[in-house]
């Protein structure tokens, strides 16, 4: 059983959203292309509250990029995204989203922000989606979206930690690289937990 996660394509991590990652918008097709390799296809969905922790917004004195601790854990602060109910928070418009067999929102608390599409930044809160696959018997999870050196790759190395085999399609994410060579050394991180970095053209 292989199951494909598409990772937050969504309109404001795309150009002219309110945190584009460089030409994020440029998985789609691929994205859409590659749908029929998989028995079941999940997507995520930053979905935050207004006054989520996450955004420097909610923070004075505080700027996008800053970070602050919190709980316990070192949360970076970012620009108001991905805002429960908005435009920015939908799916790009061209993704295929009928083709979804399970979406898992993400961020969904005003005190804890989410990177992985399985567990919440305090490494403890689920999303429920180790237990879906569980439940489908998917033995490999194939992992893209956006973007690479944060969200696809706590989603991986956490798909990883909960026994899944796990791969990452590099043609189909793209990466915000801040600061510079954090792609790089995300995907160095991802090859040593023993996640494979393929490309679609492979599956």
């Amino acid at each position: 059983m292989k199951a494909l996660i598409v990772i937050d394509v969504q309109n404001d991590f795309c150009p002219g959203g309110a945190l584009a990652v460089p030409n994020g918008d440029e998985v789609v097709m691929i994205i859409n292309s590659m749908m029929n390799k998989f028995d079941r296809i999940i997507a995520t969905q930053d979905w935050h509250p207004q006054n989520q922790i996450s955004f420097a917004s909610n923070h004075p004195g505080k700027n996008p990029f800053d970070e602050i601790e919190v709980n316990g854990y070192r949360q970076t602060l970012w620009p108001d995204h991905c805002v429960q109910g908005t435009k920015g928070a939908d799916f790009h418009p061209h993704l295929n989203v009928t083709r979804m067999d399970l979406i898992v929102r993400k961020g969904t608390s005003p005190h804890v922000d989410s990177y992985s599409a399985f567990l919440e930044n305090d490494r403890k809160t689920k999303t429920g989606l180790d237990g879906y696959l569980a439940s489908i018997a998917a033995d490999e999870v194939y992992l893209c979206g956006l973007a690479t050196d944060f969200c696809v790759f706590y989603s991986a190395m956490d798909a990883r930690e909960f026994g899944f085999q796990t791969a990452v399609i590099i043609d189909a994410c793209r990466g915000i690289d801040i600061p510079t060579g954090n792609v790089e050394r995300a995907l160095n991180d991802m090859r040593a937990r023993g996640i494979r970095i393929v490309r679609s053209a492979m599956l």
